[in-house]
C-alpha cells in the first residue's frame, strides 16, 4: 500500500496510523483498568475497617480525563521521530499535566486526612474545632498549590529563584506584622490536636474558672461559675497552668478537726479510728490516714485524709456532710467535745 509509504513532517502514514492506535489503545485501556480498579477498591473497603484503601480508589477516581489523554499521547509519540521542540514542547506539556494532576491528589488526599480526623472526634468537637480544620486545610492546598506553581514555572524555563527569595522576604515580613495573630492560630492548633481540654471540660486559669463552651482560631471562651463569659486569647491560654478538673480521676481530701484539752487520753485513742469507721461507710471513698496532727493553742488537732473515688464535685460534698454529720453524731455518743477558741484567766486573789 504505496499511500502508507507517504512521508508526512518526517513520519510515514503508516507510522503515524500505528503510533495513533498505540494512543487510542493506550487511551483505552487505561480508562479500562482505572474503571477496573475503582470498583474494586469500592468492593474491598466495605470488607475492611481501614479508610486507607477508600482513599486509593478515591485517588483513581479523581484522575482526570486530559492526563489520561495525555498520558496515551506520550505512550503514542515514541514511535514517531519528531523536531526536538516539538518534542520537548510534548514532554513540558505532559509534565504540567502531571503536576496539576499531583495537586488534585494531593487536594483529596488533604481533605481524606483532615475529615479522617475530624470524623473520630465527638459531636460537640466536631462543631467547634470544624473552624480550626479549615483553617488547617486552607492553609496546606495553599503551601501545595504554591509548590505546584513554582515547579511549573521552573519546568517552562522561568528561574524562579529571585520569585523564591521575594516570597521569603514578603512572608517574613507578613509573619512579623501579624505575629500575634499566627501565634493564637498555632495554639488553637495546638489545642485541637494535643488536646489539654476539650470543650465541655471545666478547667481553672489562674484565678478564673468555668467551663469551657467555645475553642476558635483566635479566642476560647469559658463560661464562668458566676454566669458570665470569660475570653482568653489561645496562646496566653497555653502560657498559663491550667487545671482540668474533668479529667480528675479522684480527689484527695483533708480535712481537720479539734477536740478540747479537756478530753480523755482514751477517748483520744479512739478518735482515729471513729473518723475510719466513719469514713469506711460511706460509698465511692477510700480512706487514707486520721493522725492526732500537733497540739493547737486551745484544741488537740487531728488531721484525716481520704479519697472520693470519682470527679463529681456535688458527690463530693454529700460525702463531706455525711460524714460530718455520722462524726458528729459519734463524737456526741461518745462524749467527745469539739473544740472552740477559749482563754482561761487565773486571777491571783494576793
Amino acid at each position: 500500500m504505496r499511500f502508507l509509504q507517504q512521508v508526512y513532517f518526517h513520519n510515514t502514514l503508516g507510522i503515524w496510523f500505528t503510533a495513533l492506535s498505540i494512543t487510542l489503545v493506550s487511551f483505552f485501556l487505561i480508562r479500562f483498568f482505572q474503571g477496573l480498579l475503582v470498583r474494586k477498591l469500592k468492593n474491598l473497603a466495605g470488607k475492611t475497617r481501614t479508610e486507607w484503601d477508600d482513599l486509593f480508589g478515591r485517588l483513581i477516581q479523581n484522575t482526570k480525563l486530559f492526563f489520561v489523554l495525555l498520558l496515551s499521547i506520550l505512550a503514542g509519540h515514541f514511535f514517531l521521530t519528531l523536531p526536538l521542540k516539538t518534542e520537548s514542547t510534548l514532554k513540558t506539556i505532559v509534565v504540567l499535566a502531571f503536576l496539576l494532576q499531583a495537586a488534585l491528589w494531593g487536594n483529596q488526599g488533604i481533605h481524606f486526612i483532615l475529615h479522617r480526623f475530624l470524623k473520630r472526634q465527638s459531636a460537640q468537637d466536631k462543631q467547634n474545632n470544624e473552624s480550626s480544620f479549615k483553617a488547617i486545610g486552607f492553609l496546606v492546598r495553599m503551601i501545595l498549590w504554591a509548590a505546584i506553581l513554582l515547579m511549573a514555572l521552573d519546568n517552562l524555563g522561568i528561574d524562579i529563584t529571585a520569585l523564591i527569595a521575594g516570597l521569603g522576604v514578603g512572608g517574613i515580613a507578613v509573619a512579623l506584622a501579624v505575629q500575634n495573630l499566627l501565634g493564637d492560630l498555632f495554639a488553637s492548633l495546638s489545642i485541637v490536636f494535643d488536646k489539654p481540654f476539650v470543650v465541655g471540660d471545666f478547667i481553672i486559669v489562674d484565678d478564673f474558672l468555668g467551663e469551657v463552651e467555645h475553642i476558635g482560631l483566635k479566642t476560647t471562651r469559658v463560661r464562668s461559675l458566676s454566669g458570665e463569659q470569660v475570653i482568653f486569647s489561645n496562646n496566653d491560654l497555653l502560657q498559663s497552668r491550667i487545671r482540668n478538673y474533668k479529667r480528675m480521676v479522684e480527689r484527695r481530701i483533708v480535712f481537720a478537726l479539734g477536740v478540747t484539752y479537756q478530753t480523755p487520753y482514751e477517748k483520744l485513742k479512739r478518735i482515729p479510728e471513729i473518723i475510719k469507721e466513719v469514713i469506711c461507710s460511706q460509698k465511692n471513698t477510700r480512706f487514707d490516714r486520721s493522725h492526732f496532727k500537733n497540739y493547737g493553742d486551745s484544741t488537740l488537732n487531728f488531721e484525716n485524709v481520704y479519697f472520693v473515688t470519682a470527679s463529681d464535685y456535688n458527690m463530693y460534698m454529700d460525702i463531706q456532710q455525711a460524714i460530718n454529720l455520722e462524726i458528729f453524731r459519734r463524737f456526741e455518743e461518745a462524749k467527745i467535745e469539739f473544740a472552740y477558741p477559749t482563754q482561761t484567766l487565773y486571777l491571783n486573789k494576793e
